[in-house]
């Protein structure tokens, strides 16, 4: 599929030291009326890891990652989060979002407020940060992203890659102890993707504790430490990426390599 567009360099062994799990997902599953989007869901997401959620459309990857950051309930099992449960709702759920940011498939910049407004805004509301002080964390976070030139551009002034990079930096500015990314890069041109993986690969460098729902097979084989293979609402199959790409252990995994790799 996404394999022959190879956006970073082979992985170098990392110096950095995967930590205690920080999300523990516990026999969680989520049912949409009758239909189970989610079966069992065992998973286990440890400081500094970096996690690509592959699968085919349909799979459930996108609800996981919804649910881990409670934009979808859960029907059955329990989600932490650095040991404390998933809050229901009020002002435990807008810390835990604070704690754990999410960058979108479709951006979900607010429209009429210029990049560096859609990056202080939440430290600002959540955080309680002074305008001035919120304001030159984003501008030192759009510098981060490429983006110092652009910090009183409008979003329509913006390519899709530019702004998913806001959206990176606006997740960012919130401090997270982690970061989810729902299929980062699908709504954008090819010729625009590489620029977000690079300030993905970049994270994962530091250390940023990291989801990635991802097409992009290239990125998961190279940058991320784990793989997990989701096939209707299960994970079938997990592991280091080399391991998973050159030899998956079940026949669902080999077939589904073998129709996106075969390009």
């Amino acid at each position: 599929m996404n394999d022959a567009r190879e956006p970073a360099a082979p992985r170098q062994p990392s110096p950095k030291q995967i930590g205690e799990p920080l999300i523990s997902v516990r026999g969680v599953t989520k049912y949409f009326g009758d239909f189970a989007a989610l079966t069992d869901i065992d998973l286990d997401i440890r400081e500094r890891e970096v996690v690509a959620l592959i699968g085919a459309s349909g799979s459930g990857k996108s609800t996981l990652c919804r649910c881990i950051n409670r934009l979808e309930t859960i029907s059955d099992g329990e989600i932490t989060i650095d040991g404390e449960p998933l809050p229901e709702e009020g002002r435990e759920l807008t810390r835990l979002r604070s704690d754990v940011g999410m960058v979108f498939q479709s951006f979900n910049l607010f429209p009429h407020l210029k990049a560096i407004d859609n990056v202080s805004l939440g430290p600002r509301k959540v955080r309680r940060l002074p305008k001035a002080e919120a304001e030159a964390r984003a501008v030192e976070l759009l510098e981060r992203v490429g983006l110092a030139d652009k910090a009183q551009s409008l979003p329509t002034a913006l390519s899709g890659g530019q702004q998913q990079r806001v959206a990176i930096a606006r997740a960012l500015a919130m401090e997270p102890k982690a970061l989810l990314f729902d299929e980062p890069t699908s709504a954008l041109d090819p010729e625009v993707i590489n620029e977000v993986l690079d300030v993905m690969q970049e994270l994962a460098e530091r250390g940023m504790t990291m989801l990635v729902v991802t097409h992009e097979m290239g990125f998961a084989r190279h940058v991320c430490d784990r793989v997990v293979y989701m096939d209707q609402a299960e994970i079938v199959e997990q592991g280091e990426p080399e391991q998973f790409f050159t030899a998956p252990q079940t026949q669902r995994a080999r077939d589904f390599l073998s129709k996106i790799l075969a390009h």
